[in-house]
């Protein structure tokens, strides 16, 4: 098992390729290493030199004398596998191989990096790579990559840790955290992840604890499972994972495999997936530096109520609308705080946002005695203020800090972001003071809101949903829709009950169990889609007109499918009126089993508003699907309508995640589309069941 310390932490390390030129890729290393702050020894390996940048030098990793724990390898690709072999016959529990021409090149570059796995997986050592730009652990002085990043601006040790499958883009994050002042520890690229992953190093990562935020930036996952077990560690310890995911397009998941050889998932699965289990996705750079700047002070607000105090009626307007926008709540003050406010300053805006107007300048007192009174009275988890420039008054900046120090003092649980332009000491000032700052006031307000959103993350229940049924389903065949109708309704998911007839004259006495108007379909495992054959026939009375929509849909099916002989057709009662959705789940390649609910019947594809999450899942995670959904207005009721059953619908997805984990090894994916919702309740009205071929993995 790999231990970080491993990872980043060697004592004992091989420099193999090492360069007399400390600009080079086999040399900036080793010119870290050499510095005194670098509490090990690193040994570098060049067959032509005796002596690298002052050093003496080995012609190979089996000359050096004693053991290492760590080869550093930036030699042609073809040479890795025998360096590898090496390094692990002398010790090492770790290649870091910055070396390219692998799997990223294709053709031989993919023979050649299975060839690397087998020597690694053979000699028992682990790969970080290849293609890769290293990692650095800024608390031990161990800085084993050749970014230039390091030469501009070293890092200042702290909580941040950064996980990136690209070393280029790892480095723009870097770069970014240390302009904004973030302390950072760990910087861990991973390249073509032939071993070691993000997921891995995001599990490690978070069972540091020194550790505090873990940025990651992903281009796709190789086994999910990890990940999911990578993300519950981090939040089960409190820990925010801030992720960007790429390859959300076609051009860019086509950029994703050819930068590192892989392929990126279908991207609405990798959302739900960081939804579920606790990670925060950001659209840019910027965003996941903001979240991370937020997340400085370690307070996590579990409500949404949030405060806002300005000097500036306009900004506070901008900030009203940016909490809205975000979800969050900007709930007025009660009114006997506003009338007491006024009293202490008659031209203030008391409601919330909180205007202390200019007074300000005259006055920081405001400050303090508005705060604690929206904190005391207000009861917002959360606030916001806006100063602009004079924070960064070199007169006013210090004592405006003071104030709020000795305010927020009583309050150790609110977190109170802080808007201002100031100098970078200043910024510094109030950070370490616990106030993390911003220049833009809707990016503070959208960062708080990531802050309420870890917060309610990390006050779920631990408890995954694990009441798998007890045993498998025979899913090894195909299905016909009513047998997919009752396979479904025996996991506990509400189907419609029908009939079916081989003939005109047996529809006509199947008619006799059935009060109103009918559905009629035709039956088939061999037809999937219905009404493109012209299969469904709907709101057909008596036996009469049933005898004759049979004779039509068969005469239907045999003009678009000569090569079946189909006689059977599906007689269901039409269902009442309701808000027709779509329940489904399949099998993803990467994460298994995936529960769906989303708005269905012919609305289904043209709309696409979905929800995933990973299965099974209990009670609370599917009403949250539900929320998520944009048509979520449309189950409470519109126009006078009574509101839906939102409760048997959660049961539904609840069953219907049971069954989709139950059945991971013969199922593809099911569908019942539509299930009909009312406020009696839910009922599926079609089903569909595909099941993998002999064959298929």
């Amino acid at each position: 098992m790999l231990s970080l310390d491993q990872l980043t932490n060697p004592m004992r390390v091989a420099m193999v390729g090492a360069s007399d030129d400390p600009t080079r890729i086999g040399g900036r290393p080793l010119s870290y290493m050499l510095q005194p702050e670098f509490a090990g020894v690193c040994f570098p390996v060049n067959p032509n030199r005796d002596q690298v940048q002052n050093v003496d030098a080995y012609p190979n990793i089996s000359a050096i004398p004693g053991d290492i724990d760590y080869a550093i390898i930036a030699v042609p690709a073809k040479q890795v596998p025998d360096a590898v072999a090496e390094a692990a016959k002398k010790g090492a529990k770790v290649a870091l191989v910055f070396s390219s021409g692998f799997a990223e090149m294709g053709g031989e570059g993919i023979d050649l990096q299975q060839k690397l796995l087998a020597v690694a997986r053979q000699h028992g050592i682990r790969v970080v790579g290849p293609n890769c730009l290293g990692l650095f652990n800024s608390k031990a002085h161990f800085y084993a990559t050749f970014t230039s990043s390091i030469d501009r601006a070293l890092p200042r040790p702290g909580g941040v840790a950064i996980a990136s499958q690209s070393g280029a883009y790892g480095s723009h994050i870097y770069m970014s955290c240390h302009q904004r002042g973030l302390g950072l520890g760990q910087w861990i690229t991973t390249g073509n992840e032939l071993d070691v992953e993000v997921a891995e190093v995001i599990s490690l990562l978070a069972a540091d604890p020194d550790v505090h935020t873990i940025l990651a930036y992903v281009e796709s996952v190789k086994e999910g499972p990890k990940m999911i077990a990578a993300l519950e560690a981090a939040r089960a310890n409190r820990i925010p994972v801030v992720v960007t995911k790429v390859g959300t397009s076609d051009i860019g998941a086509a950029a994703a495999a050819s930068h590192t050889a892989s392929l990126a998932g279908e991207d609405k699965i990798y959302d739900a997936i960081f939804r579920q289990y606790g990670a925060f996705r950001v659209s840019s750079t910027e965003e996941m530096i903001d979240v991370a700047v937020a997340a400085r002070p370690r307070i996590y607000p579990v409500g949404n109520n949030v405060g806002l105090v300005t000097i500036s009626g306009g900004a506070g307007i901008l900030m009203a609308d940016a909490a809205k926008d975000a979800g969050l709540d900007v709930g007025p003050m009660p009114q006997d705080a506003q009338d007491e406010m006024k009293e202490v300053l008659s031209f203030a805006a008391p409601r919330n946002p909180v205007d202390v107007t200019a007074q300000f300048f005259n006055d920081l007192s405001l400050i303090p005695r508005f705060t604690r009174t929206m904190l005391d009275r207000g009861g917002y988890d959360g606030l916001v203020g806006f100063w602009t420039s004079v924070a960064g008054s070199p007169i006013l900046g210090p004592r405006l800090l003071a104030y709020l120090k000795e305010t927020m003092a009583a309050y150790p649980e609110r977190l109170f972001l802080h808007v201002m332009l100031a100098s970078a000491e200043m910024r510094e000032a109030y950070e370490s003071a616990g106030f993390p700052t911003f220049h833009d006031p809707s990016k503070a307000v959208q960062a708080l809101a990531a802050m309420v959103w870890f917060g309610k993350s990390f006050a779920q229940s631990k408890e995954k949903a694990s009441t798998i049924m007890s045993s498998k389903r025979a899913i090894s065949r195909k299905f016909d829709e009513q047998d997919a109708k009752q396979l479904l309704a025996s996991a506990g998911i509400p189907m419609v009950a029908d009939a079916t007839a081989s003939s005109a004259d047996a529809v006509r006495e199947a008619m006799a169990a059935f009060d109103g108007p009918v559905a009629m379909k035709i039956l088939s495992q061999d037809i999937l889609h219905k009404s493109d054959v012209g299969g469904v026939m709907l709101h057909i009375s008596g036996p009469d007109e049933a005898a004759k929509a049979y004779d039509q849909i068969i005469d239907n099916v045999r003009r678009h499918r000569p090569d079946l002989n189909v006689q059977s057709v599906l007689i269901s009662p039409m269902a009442g009126p309701g808000v027709d959705m779509i329940l489904g789940g399949k099998m993803d390649p990467i994460f298994g089993p995936i529960v769906m609910v989303g708005l269905g019947g012919i609305h289904a594809e043209l709309f696409q508003d979905v929800a995933f999450r990973h299965a099974p899942i209990d009670a609370d995670e599917a009403t949250a699907m539900i929320d998520q959904l944009k048509a979520r207005a449309l189950l409470d009721g519109m126009r006078g309508e009574e509101a839906c059953d939102i409760k048997q619908l959660a049961d539904a997805i609840v069953a219907m995640g049971q069954f989709v984990a139950a059945n991971t090894d013969g199922l593809l994916s099911v569908e019942v589309n539509p299930i009909r919702v009312s406020a009696r309740g839910c009922v599926g009205l079609d089903a569909l069941i595909e099941v993998k071929e002999i064959g298929d993995e």
